[in-house]
């Protein structure tokens, strides 16, 4: 399970990562970025659900696990509000959404290197 776990995670980080950067260099809101929003927001959470089932026994509440929560509730929230922003096809709200992809994906990083790191050391 671990092997998939890792693998879903990885895949969320390379999903999310050509969306957010996609969007950024074309300067654009378009909708395969936002098919690689909602595909690294699932790859996450299904790799998040595979790691807690691992995770029996230990500390529910943690740097880790309060990271991580909070990078999937901005992803799905960020997803949702590309979905509205892509249908509505608003410059202003568009401007934003731009900072808020990067602020989003950086905060995600927090938990997927914490949780690397964590794993290295046992």
């Amino acid at each position: 399970m671990l092997f998939f776990a890792v693998l879903f995670i990885t895949l969320a980080l390379i999903f999310y990562t050509l969306g957010v950067f996609g969007e950024k260099l074309q300067k654009i809101l378009k909708p395969w970025h936002l098919i690689a929003f909602w595909a690294g927001f699932v790859c996450d959470t299904t790799g998040t659900s595979l790691m807690s089932r691992l995770a029996v026994g230990q500390s529910a509440v943690n740097f880790h696990s309060v990271t991580g929560i909070a990078a999937i509730l901005l992803m799905l929230i960020h997803a949702v509000w590309a979905t509205v922003v892509l249908i509505r096809n608003n410059k202003d709200m568009m401007a934003g959404f731009h900072k808020f992809s990067l602020f989003v994906w950086l905060i995600w990083l927090i938990p997927y290197f914490s949780g690397m790191f964590a794993h290295m050391i046992r």
